[in-house]
């Protein structure tokens, strides 16, 4: 994946709200001011990853994690995301800057890294131990948050013990964890030419709005 730091902060959702200045009428509980919708905290979902989760060769609107905000938004369900994916980066960089990222509270923790390890060799031990370092950070700081992992698969060039010893690190860690697992987040869009950029790695828009669809099927049992 490309080198160079992406960190898109999420949309900040501009309420309207009413008032009703009249006093309750005694024994006509119809006057009383229902309580405003700009009273609802909403909640944070984080998508902590790579170059795919940033969205590289895309724009910031057409990367899967804005796409998952707008259908929240259609559904009117309380949630803020925040992208938080940095092109290049590796398990080892992940866990480099998760305390920063950490600052915030978060109700949601969708962790989308690995891949970059894969594909330069990177031996599986240290991947599956920074990954699980990660996950304990969060766990750590905001017990109550709900975990997903981002499952990856990796090119069979790499060898055969290699590729499937690296899809194993998200099924084992996603149920050591209890995390809710999305299989593989490629999934539809891996290896199909018309939906990859040249480069036959990062997703074009239109394969950002199938990531958006996998991710959607195991984010919306959590919301």
């Amino acid at each position: 994946m490309k080198k160079g730091s992406t960190i898109i902060a999420s949309l900040i959702i501009l309420f309207s709200s009413c008032s009703d200045n009249k006093k309750p009428t005694p024994g006509n509980q119809n006057n009383i001011p229902k309580e405003s919708n700009t009273n609802i905290k909403k909640k944070t979902i984080v998508f902590f990853g790579n170059s795919l989760t940033a969205g590289y060769g895309v724009s910031p609107s057409e990367a899967f994690p804005a796409i998952i905000q707008k259908k929240i938004d259609s559904l009117g369900l309380p949630y803020n995301v925040i992208n938080a994916g940095v092109s290049g980066e590796t398990s080892s960089g992940g866990k480099t800057r998760i305390d920063w990222i950490l600052r915030e509270p978060i109700d949601i923790f969708i962790l989308e890294l690995g891949a970059n390890d894969g594909l330069r060799g990177t031996p599986l031990s240290e991947t599956k131990k920074n990954l699980q370092d990660i996950i304990d950070k969060v766990k750590e700081k905001y017990p109550d948050s709900k975990l997903v992992f981002a499952g990856m698969e990796i090119p069979p060039n790499m060898g055969q013990a290699y590729t499937t010893e690296f899809r194993n690190i998200y099924t084992d860690l996603a149920a050591k964890n209890k995390m809710t697992l999305i299989p593989f987040l490629l999934e539809g869009v891996g290896g199909e030419p018309e939906l990859n950029q040249a480069d036959g790695i990062h997703p074009t828009a239109e394969g950002h709005l199938i990531v958006a669809e996998n991710v959607w099927k195991q984010l919306q049992k959590l919301l």
